[in-house]
Order: structure tokens, then C-alpha cells, then sequence
């Protein structure tokens, strides 16, 4: 399962970019995200070429920045021609550090702060995502007499079949306005009677890591058929409808085969919005799509050095590397699946079954049972699809620094995020004047 720019060279080892893995673990140490730029700029360039062909009005691709956000993945996004969806301040301040067109970011956020919106109002973002009823009082409070365009988010009451700390839109979700329990007709209505809020259309999103695409057929069907009933009820139609993201990635090779195309995801998506638009006599939206995992999961490497080897005889062998959890939490978090390649063995067939274990003190398992090439100190281990969730969920847990990030395309390989350092982990640290003092 080789992916993007990946390849074995004639060393016999790993390439991305057109640069050796252990070229790249040599440079700037271990552990390293390694992004691949020309398959990020592959799948931006999908994704426009196949909403766009297929959908029969305006289509907007938006980013989703929480799956992995620098101040370069603002710049290369927008150089790729997509909006950006950022959900917090901090988020916010990474798109205006980085220049980034202020009329293309969609701020979200299911709590968002005074100082938040406040940001969002003087940046000028394109459109605000309201995520609850309270929300359209906070924007009224704070826009000062400024129109704010605005789409409302909606839980559609759909289960995706996903993990469950991933899904979004079932009933019982902390995001959004509920269809069936009445609050997104009565968010709509507050909305319009806002003298602040220019409604421009709704927002929803079902999950994510989805495997099938049943799921966004579905979507589409249900909020077409609220739109009818707000149009009934008010009169309003909405110009714009954003159905989210959340198509799947490749995490193991049994994905392969599973994991739906962008082209059927745009061609579903079209097909539906097209049916349900002549079912009801309802105009088409300019549509939105916010991928995330997608565009930069497959994208992301993460190199290792291969520390302690611990055979437990008659049960498994335990293969150390210098990092962990800090660094990918999501096998902790909600049973994530990876697999390895032995990057200066790649060559080599697979004739070992190793645990991949972490550095922290905890269970800390990146990967049971996991099939490699034979496997000893100072190997480098590559884990593949970690570009999505894995920076961006990055701890200093035990006090690890964070690792560094590299892009890396055409045989160059920059730092886009310098590694920590141990002096980093107590920058921000003080201490009182009665503990210095021993009082």
C-alpha cells in the first residue's frame, strides 16, 4: 500500500518526494510528520475537477483546517484555489498569519467565545457557521450594526456508520440544531428576524472516516426536505448548502478496496441534490463540501526510530520507538488502525508479526500484531497515513517536545514546523514567589 509519492528506490529503502526516509530521519530526527505536497495538491485539484464537472451550479471546496492546519497548508490551500474552515480562535489567527484570504474562511465552532467572534466579525470571514440558538443573540450582541452572512448548522438525525466518537449528526450530537426536535426550524426563524444575520443557507455534517456514501444521499434528502419546509413555513430559500465532509481514507490495506472515490463521492452528491431539487421544486444551491482526512490523511508519514525490542516468548514482541501517544493519540482515543513499512528495509518481504509500542507511561499501542520486515534497533519505522488528526491532536504528554514537520516534494525537503525542544516544554512555566521561597 504505497501512497501518493511514496515508492521504494534503488537502496531499497522508502522514498516520499523523491526523498529517502532515512535521508529525512538523518536531517531533522525522529519522531517526523512528513507531509507529501504534491498529493495534497493532487487531491485539492480532484476535488475541484470533479465537483465542478458534475455539479450544475457554483461549487465552493472548503478545507476542513482542524484535520491539519500550519501557516504553509494555509499558503498551499490557498494557492489551490479552496476555501478554508477554521474552528477556533487560534485557527483563525493561523489563516491571518498566513495571509489568507479572509472572504474564503468559514468559522465554526460549537462555542464559540466573545473574543472568537469578535475575530471573526473584524477579519471578515466569509460566512460564520451558527451552531446554536443562543449563538444568533451572541452575533447581534457584538456585530455593532454590521450584516453578518451566516449559514446555520443542522443536525440532520443521521447515525453514520463510523466510530462513535466521529459521528456528528445523530440525534443526541452537541453540534448543531436538531431537525426533529424542532430547533432547526426555530433557529431558521430567529435567524431571518435577526436585523444582524444574513441567512445565506444551512450547514450540516455527518461524521467522519466514512467508508460508503449511502450516508450523503441520505444527508442530502433530508435537508432538501427541511429547506421545502422552511419554505413553506417563511418563504425563505437558501442560496447555500454545505454538506460537510468526512470521506474515508486508507489506513490498512483492507481500505483499499473500500474506500469510495472522489468522483463517486461528487457524483452521488450531485445526483442527489439534483432529485431531491426536482421532487420538491426547490432551486439548486451553490453547494460546499469541507474535506479534511482527504485531502491531507493519505498525504502524511510519520518516521520513527526503532529503540528497545522486547520479545515476550510465546506471546508477542514488543518493538519501542521515540514516540507514541504525544504524537498520535487517535489508536488510544477511538481504536485507530495503521500499518508500517521498515523504511530502510522496504525492500525486504514481511516476515514478522511485532506490537508497535510508544515511549510514555501508559499502554501506549500505535499498532498490534503489525505485519513488518525483519526489525531491529535503529531501524526506521514509517506509519502511513498519519497526515490527518495527528499533528493537530499532538500533546506534550511525559513532557515530549512535539515533533517537527516536513513538506517534502521534487527531491526538497523544507521544515514547515520547527521541532520542539526540551527548553520549550518550561518556557511557559512559573514558578510563585512562596514556593521559590520554600514558604
Amino acid at each position: 500500500m504505497l501512497l501518493g509519492t511514496q515508492k521504494v528506490n534503488a537502496h531499497g529503502e522508502l522514498e516520499i518526494g523523491g526523498v529517502s526516509c532515512v535521508e529525512l530521519a538523518k536531517e531533522f530526527g525522529t519522531p517526523l510528520y512528513v507531509m507529501d505536497e504534491e498529493h495534497i495538491r493532487s487531491v485539492c485539484r480532484q476535488y475541484k475537477e470533479a465537483f465542478r464537472a458534475k455539479y450544475p451550479t457554483d461549487v465552493d471546496i472548503i478545507y476542513a483546517g482542524k484535520a491539519f492546519l500550519t501557516l504553509a497548508m494555509c499558503k498551499l490551500v490557498e494557492h489551490e484555489g479552496l476555501s478554508l474552515d477554521v474552528s477556533t480562535g487560534g485557527e483563525l489567527h493561523t489563516a491571518v498569519a498566513a495571509g489568507f484570504p479572509a472572504e474564503r474562511v468559514y468559522m465554526h465552532g460549537n462555542n464559540k467565545s466573545d473574543e472568537e467572534v469578535c475575530l471573526a466579525l473584524d477579519t471578515g470571514v466569509g460566512r460564520i457557521v451558527i451552531d446554536s440558538l443562543d449563538e444568533i443573540g451572541q452575533i447581534s450582541r457584538l456585530a455593532q450594526g454590521r450584516k453578518v452572512p451566516a449559514l446555520l448548522r443542522i443536525t440532520p438525525g443521521i447515525k453514520a456508520k463510523t466510530h462513535e466518537y466521529i459521528q456528528t449528526a445523530q440525534l443526541d450530537s452537541k453540534f448543531g440544531l436538531g431537525i426533529v426536535s424542532g430547533q432547526a426550524i426555530q433557529g431558521m426563524r430567529m435567524a431571518l428576524g435577526s436585523r444582524t444575520v444574513e441567512l445565506k443557507g444551512v450547514h450540516c455534517h455527518i461524521g467522519s472516516q466514512l467508508l460508503g456514501l449511502d450516508c450523503y444521499r441520505e444527508t442530502v434528502r433530508v435537508m432538501f426536505e427541511l429547506l421545502a419546509d422552511v419554505r413553506r413555513e417563511t418563504g425563505f430559500e437558501a442560496r447555500e448548502l454545505n454538506v460537510g465532509g468526512g470521506l474515508g481514507i486508507r489506513y490498512v490495506s483492507d481500505h483499499v478496496d473500500q474506500t469510495p472515490t472522489i468522483g463517486a463521492l461528487a457524483a452521488t452528491i450531485e445526483e442527489a441534490v439534483i432529485t431531491h431539487s426536482k421532487r420538491l421544486s426547490y432551486p439548486i444551491p451553490k453547494l460546499m463540501v469541507e474535506p479534511g482526512r482527504s485531502i491531507v490523511g493519505e498525504a502524511g508519514t510519520t518516521l520513527y526510530t526503532v529503540g528497545v525490542v522486547k520479545e515476550i516468548p510465546g506471546v508477542r514482541t514488543y518493538v519501542a520507538v521515540d514516540g507514541g501517544l504525544s504524537d498520535n493519540p487517535r489508536p488510544a482515543m477511538y481504536q485507530a488502525e495503521y500499518e508500517i513499512i521498515v523504511a530502510n528495509k522496504a525492500a525486504e518481504p514481511r516476515t514478522e508479526t511485532v506490537t508497535i509500542a510508544g515511549k510514555h507511561c501508559e499502554t501506549d499501542v500505535l499498532i498490534y500484531d503489525a505485519s513488518s520486515q525483519p526489525i531491529s534497533s535503529g531501524d526506521i519505522i514509517a506509519v502511513q497515513s498519519t497526515g490527518a488528526y495527528n499533528y493537530s491532536m499532538a500533546s506534550n504528554y511525559n513532557r515530549l517536545p512535539r515533533p517537527a514537520v516536513v513538506f517534502v516534494t521534487g527531491g526538497r525537503a523544507d521544515i514547515a514546523v520547527e521541532r520542539e525542544t526540551w527548553a520549550d516544554m518550561v518556557s511557559h512555566d512559573r514558578i510563585p514567589e512562596r514556593i521559590l521561597d520554600g514558604r
